[in-house]
């Protein structure tokens, strides 16, 4: 059985296509349960409650290189009740803890705002630690068009 040129050009493109569609497929959302191990490791797997934080930043995002952020936590700031500690995970980057910030009573507000960077459409995940040993988080789902922090080869 000897195939065309034809037959054996679409053979090739189907084949290419898997290549490059694989990687994709494999990457998945957060390989390995990693964003959830990140977590854990920050509350020391005690519960996380939903509520109380909030992570503000854009659905859609054009460019990954600088996404502005901002996470807020209801608190009074007070001794008897405030933020300890505050955190930002991502599912799909390098690296997956993109903030952590230490707060007190002094600081008046519980809100830090930054810009980060972002290697793909992904999902992040605040959390914050209170005064009285709970944790609160918040997720967000954001498309990103145009990546940032892709590791390995760079096409030119």
């Amino acid at each position: 059985m000897t195939a065309t040129r034809r037959q054996a050009l679409s053979a090739g493109a189907a084949l290419a296509g898997l290549v490059l569609v694989r990687p994709a497929l494999a990457q998945g959302t957060d390989p390995g349960g990693e964003l959830a191990a990140a977590v854990r490791q920050f509350t020391g797997g005690a519960p996380v409650q939903n509520g109380r934080i909030k992570l503000d930043i854009a659905q859609l995002v054009d460019n990954g290189n600088t996404v502005p952020m901002t996470v807020s936590v209801d608190s009074p700031m007070t001794a008897a009740d405030h933020v300890v500690a505050l955190a930002v995970f991502n599912e799909r980057n390098p690296q997956r803890e993109v903030i952590k910030a230490t707060l007190g009573p002094r600081a008046g507000k519980a809100q830090v705002a930054t810009r980060i960077r972002l290697a793909t459409s992904q999902k992040l995940m605040a959390v914050a630690r209170m005064s009285d040993g709970s944790y609160w988080q918040h997720t967000a789902d954001v498309v990103v068009t145009l990546a940032a922090c892709i590791e390995g080869d760079v096409v030119q």
